[in-house]
C-alpha cells in the first residue's frame, strides 16, 4: 500500500499532536488522536505486557492517572518516523520516543523507546487505532 505525501504528513502531525497533547496536558487534543475503539499496550524494559487498554476512555484513564503522579514537565520527542505498510493493508507507523523531564531546572532523559502504531483515516481525520510502546527503561 502506497501513501500519498499529504497522508504521510497528516499522520506525522497526528503522532506529534498526541505527544504535544500529553506534554501540555491538553486532554481534548490527546483524546482526539485516538479512535473511540483504540487499544494501547506497552512493555517496559522487556518486562510483562501492560494492557491492552481497550477504548479511548480506558486509554485516557491511563494517561490522566500517569499525569497526576508526575511532578515534572514531560517532553515526548518523536523521531525517526517511517511507514511500514507492507505487512498488511493497515497503515503501520514506527517511530522512536525520547522521553525528557524537567524538574527543579534540571533536564534528564527518562527513557527511550519505540512506538508501533496502526492508524486509520476516519471522518475526523487520521487517528491511532492501536498503539504499542516498547520502553527501554522504566520512567
Amino acid at each position: 500500500m502506497s501513501l500519498a505525501l499529504d497522508d504521510k504528513l497528516a499522520i506525522h502531525e497526528l503522532l506529534s499532536r498526541a505527544a504535544f497533547g500529553y506534554d501540555e496536558r491538553n486532554l481534548d487534543m490527546l483524546a482526539a488522536c485516538f479512535a473511540a475503539d483504540a487499544t494501547f499496550s506497552m512493555r517496559i524494559a522487556g518486562g510483562g505486557l501492560v494492557g491492552p487498554f481497550a477504548g479511548r476512555d480506558a486509554i485516557m484513564g491511563l494517561m490522566t492517572s500517569s499525569m497526576e503522579s508526575q511532578t515534572d514537565v514531560r517532553r515526548h520527542v518523536i523521531s525517526n518516523l517511517f511507514f511500514d505498510t507492507e505487512k498488511s493493508d493497515a497503515i503501520e507507523v514506527l517511530s522512536n520516543l525520547t522521553l525528557l523531564a524537567t524538574e527543579n531546572s534540571n533536564i534528564q532523559v527518562l527513557s527511550a523507546g519505540i512506538y508501533r502504531d496502526r492508524v486509520n483515516k476516519t471522518q475526523d481525520g487520521w487517528q491511532i487505532q492501536h498503539r504499542h510502546l516498547d520502553l527501554d527503561t522504566g520512567y
